[in-house]
């Protein structure tokens, strides 16, 4: 004797209700035999939709046994139970929960997309199948744009997409007028005809009528089980074959690409409410960006100005510190010095340097100014930038001459703004007549302010004509780039004192200055990036908000989608892939503001600008996504963890 299809035994359902329970069905015992056709009847709140629901797979009884080919449901675990409903069942519901957002042939596949059919193959049949029930012209057409008969029939072929065996009803005529029911109840008939199971649910006697065998609940138990006349129940002999598909990994794509497909269609039909879920992750990545962009930006021009100084350069200075009282009167500071460090390994330039303050006049013109004697190797020590006219060499410092360089300011001050007119000019340093050779660029940063007026003469003629001393302000060495300047330093003090048998001077490293102010650089852009990324963090807590939202907006698709077949990961991949899809797009957008702001920026002639790298823009995008995983995580697994019957209520 061969197993029925379903038994049960003693089945009870009861509900919580305050503190106490509801017995919504009381000791069911049930039979029913392939290809039956059978009518469940009785009044409202009479258990017989609860009955289906946990026939289908879409609830659990409370205590009694539930087989289906004699195997018992209770020790399925969800994946288990999803492929049966998936399988071997198939739902007609009485508010058809068809999908909006997609069309009547869309609706149709999705059991075969979770069943991993080849989507060729579900196409045609999901075409055909609508097709044999009159829908061929309507296969495009969303759920909206279609009457409640036609909604019906694609929900009847959405049932038979999987080739279902059982077919689950559940007032399949409640929505419909009479002619739209007597063509659902035809179909059904025909179905039963080719050796379906049938199992209505219905309060119509009329509908249960067309069923051979009709069966009455009221309060929880079956009173009476008739049926109509003896029948020898014709068995469905499937076209599909109930087993995994043969490609698993394209059948996981295939389930990615239907999840990512509504994922663009629920953010596509809720375009304000994303782009107000976005927002705070546009903000959170433009600000992230923009303040990397200007911490390096204002980096670079820091580390310009001090280049203006001389990159990796040392000052050796007289004295014991900036402020020694006594620091005038140590001579021990001398060209020697300045020839023996020029020989030094590490060295690749050396100048001595002298200075005076003076008056330079040129005709009717006056203005104090500070006469700086220095080498030939000056300029390339300090990296001055040359605007017009030329360097003295070491010729001219030999010769001792009186041709000077002079910077933009002085030029202007002395000569008027073309700064080209100065070449060739002679004016008096104090007493002495000086021929401008060359104009420099005004030195920016250092220790005094870049408007004082700056001359720049050989050092030999500032300590002849100008000071009477053979002693040096200071010496300046730039030290060679494969070099550490703190070594050098170190060196340079001990080759010093050793050559003056004492410490009488002091050094000044100039890369201490850059370390230091770039190091307050770094510092207040991990600040204002700090407050970034809790931007960033509100967003995504926005995001979780949302995504919670939009959960319980859709918990009847949920619902659907559950009871066609969906396992707990397909739905947890498909709100995790709207969550990242909203935190990347507003990754990309954030990106584009911060773009848009550094070039808006750049307009309004700052004396420096935003310095973009594809680092924090590339790891911007990727945290989005993370946030989008992180945040949606709990909302996706909320949704995936849903009841089915619970949704579909």
């Amino acid at each position: 004797m061969t197993e029925p299809l379903i038994s049960l035994a003693g089945l009870r359902r009861d509900y919580a209700s305050g503190d106490g329970t509801i017995t919504v069905l009381k000791d069911v015992d049930l039979t029913i035999e392939r290809g039956e056709m059978v009518a469940i009847i009785g009044a409202s709140g009479s258990g017989k939709s609860t009955l289906m629901n946990i026939l289908g797979l879409l609830d659990r009884p409370s205590a009694g046994t539930y087989k289906i080919s004699g195997r018992e449901t209770s020790t399925l675990d969800n994946d288990d139970r999803s492929a049966l409903r998936r399988e071997h069942f198939g739902f007609i519901f009485q508010r058809y929960h068809l999908l909006d957002e997609i069309s009547a042939l869309s609706n149709v596949e999705i059991p075969a997309v979770y069943a991993g059919r080849d989507r060729s193959q579900r196409r045609e049949r999901a075409a055909a199948l609508l097709g044999r029930l009159g829908m061929a012209d309507r296969t495009e057409h969303r759920p909206g744009h279609l009457s409640g008969g036609q909604q019906q029939r694609v929900s009847i072929a959405r049932a038979l997409m999987n080739d279902a065996d059982v077919i689950l009803a559940d007032e399949p005529t409640g929505a419909l007028d009479k002619a739209s029911g007597e063509e659902v109840l035809r179909i059904l008939d025909e179905l039963h005809a080719e050796g379906r199971t049938i199992i209505i649910v219905t309060h119509d006697a009329t509908v249960a009528a067309r069923a051979e065998r009709i069966i009455e609940i009221s309060d929880g138990r079956i009173i009476s089980d008739t049926r109509s006349a003896a029948h020898q129940p014709q068995v469905h002999q499937p076209e599909l074959r109930h087993a995994a598909p043969a490609n698993r990994v394209g059948a996981g794509l295939d389930r990615f690409r239907e999840a990512f497909l509504m994922a663009c269609k629920a953010l596509k039909a809720h375009r304000m409410r994303s782009f107000l879920t976005m927002l705070g992750i546009i903000i959170g990545i433009a600000s992230v960006i923009s303040v990397v962009a200007l911490g390096t930006g204002s980096q670079q021009k820091v580390l310009a100005n001090i280049s203006s100084l001389g990159t990796n350069t040392l000052e050796v200075f007289p004295g014991t510190g900036f402020g020694d009282m006594r620091s005038g009167r140590v001579k021990t500071l001398l060209v020697s010095d300045a020839d023996a460090l020029a020989k030094l390994s590490y060295v690749a330039a050396a100048t001595p340097t002298v200075s005076t303050s003076t008056t330079a006049r040129f005709g009717a013109i006056e203005a104090n100014a500070l006469v700086n004697g220095v080498g030939s190797k000056y300029f390339e020590v300090k990296g001055s930038k040359l605007v017009a006219g030329r360097f003295f060499d070491d010729a001219g410092v030999q010769a001792m001459e009186q041709d000077a360089v002079i910077d933009e300011n002085t030029a202007k001050t002395l000569f008027g703004g073309d700064t080209t007119q100065a070449i060739g000019q002679v004016f008096l340093a104090g007493s002495v007549p000086s021929r401008v050779i060359g104009v420099i660029s005004s030195q920016q940063g250092g220790f005094g302010s870049s408007d004082n007026l700056s001359i720049y003469m050989p050092y030999t003629s500032v300590q002849t004509r100008f000071t009477g001393d053979q002693s040096l302000r200071s010496i300046t060495l730039r030290i060679s780039d494969d070099a550490d300047t703190s070594v050098a330093e170190q060196t340079v003090t001990t080759f010093l004192t050793g050559r003056h048998g004492t410490k009488d001077f002091f050094v000044l490293n100039t890369d201490d200055i850059r370390q230091t102010i770039t190091s307050t650089t770094q510092t207040m852009t991990l600040l204002i990036g700090a407050i970034a990324v809790i931007s960033l963090i509100v967003g995504g807590i926005g995001v979780m908000n949302i995504m919670l939202v939009s959960v319980s907006e859709r918990v009847s698709e949920i619902g659907v989608r559950m009871a066609v077949g969906a396992r707990r990961q397909d739905i947890l991949q498909q709100f995790l892939i709207e969550a990242v899809l909203v935190c990347l797009i507003g990754g990309v957008l954030g990106v584009a503001l911060a773009l848009l702001f550094g070039f808006t920026f750049s307009l309004f002639g700052s004396s420096f600008s935003l310095v973009f790298t594809a680092a924090p823009i590339v790891l911007a995008v990727v945290s989005s996504c993370f946030i989008g995983i992180a945040f949606g995580y709990l909302p996706a697994r909320n949704a995936s963890r849903l009841d089915p019957v619970a949704a579909l209520a």
